[in-house]
């Protein structure tokens, strides 16, 4: 198989590299795209040195598979590319998410959506594939009905930027320095911003949204309601999210732990409480806390941890080059 990745130099397209390895995707040549000044740069495969190069219709001829870790805007632009090149393009930017002939997948929940493409496959958004993990051992019980969610997203999310912006600024308050933010709209050390994406309506924003329109298409719940907060918060690496959820019929504690214990790519803490500090630089999503909701009759409330760039970004799309079974 001929594997190609778009935006390979950043940091979701570096750690779809290792992924590739870590999860045993038989390569039989990896092609890596970036923008003209890295052209040259090489990174690691399998103890082979792989240059980056340019993307255009003649280094996409031939590859099976190719893994956008590009904007919303490149997306669109090299997709037509993609396509007219044979390759089944898996996107991790928001172009296609909602597009209803462009499968939506996370292949724990609902990876046979997979085959089903026409040529694109998308990646969701970092915080609805943690907060689904979470939430879909539940589903199976009962479909859900409403859920009330809470993010606290970490700066790594804006890319590596957010990361020296966090660090930058961390420097800069503990010596009395003054603070310029250029990724956040406000300080981000020692802060929390309330406000991520962009301004959509009812006082929601982009970033907000996401998991009602995803979870519903991801879920095949095309009545779910979700109410969604996201915060930016001064943490490198891993999200985190507190959910209350109603499913159609009540569900126990005990019946949402056991199918958390037994569902892949979760782990129940059932000892202490999820942290991101424990749940970066691996793919499981930790669940806990787990409790009646006081609100919702019924319900659950919750709190989980994942790594964003791992399994909400670059692992689950690896992931999915299983599911097509080429």
């Amino acid at each position: 198989m001929k594997i190609g990745i778009l935006g390979a130099t950043g940091a979701v397209g570096r750690q779809m590299i290792e992924c590739l390895e870590e999860q045993n995707i038989e390569v039989d040549e990896l092609r890596l795209f970036a923008s003209e000044r890295s052209v040259g740069r090489t990174f690691r495969f399998k103890k082979q040195a792989i240059p980056v190069q340019l993307v255009s219709a003649e280094h996409l001829a031939g590859l099976d598979v190719v893994l956008g870790a590009v904007s919303e805007s490149l997306s669109k632009e090299y997709a037509p590319l993609i396509k007219a090149a044979g390759a089944i393009y898996i996107d991790n930017s928001k172009a296609f998410r909602l597009d209803p002939e462009v499968p939506l997948v996370i292949p724990e929940i609902n990876g046979e959506d997979a085959r089903h493409h026409h040529g694109i496959i998308a990646n969701p958004n970092c915080s609805t594939i943690i907060t689904l993990m979470a939430a879909a051992p539940i589903a199976k019980i009962s479909p859900i009905t409403r859920l009330i969610a809470s993010t606290y997203q970490a700066v790594s999310g804006a890319g590596i930027k957010g990361l020296s912006e966090l660090t930058e600024e961390t420097k800069a308050v503990m010596a009395g320095e003054e603070i310029k933010p250029e990724v956040f709209p406000h300080q981000i050390a020692f802060n929390c911003i309330p406000w991520i994406g962009n301004a959509d309506c009812n006082g929601y924003t982009s970033e907000e949204y996401k998991m009602q329109n995803e979870g519903r298409k991801i879920m095949h719940l095309p009545e779910l309601k979700v109410t969604c907060t996201c915060v930016r918060v001064p943490v490198y690496r891993s999200h985190s999210i507190s959910f209350s959820l109603q499913c159609e019929r009540p569900v126990s504690v005990a019946e949402a732990e056991e199918a958390i214990r037994q569902f892949p790519g979760d782990k129940l803490i059932e000892k202490g409480y999820p942290m991101p500090i424990d749940t970066s630089n691996q793919d499981i999503v930790y669940v806990g806390r787990v409790r009646p909701d006081l609100v919702f009759d019924g319900g659950l409330a919750m709190f989980c941890c994942g790594d964003q760039i791992r399994k909400g970004a670059a692992a689950n799309a690896v992931q999915i080059i299983r599911c097509l079974k080429l």
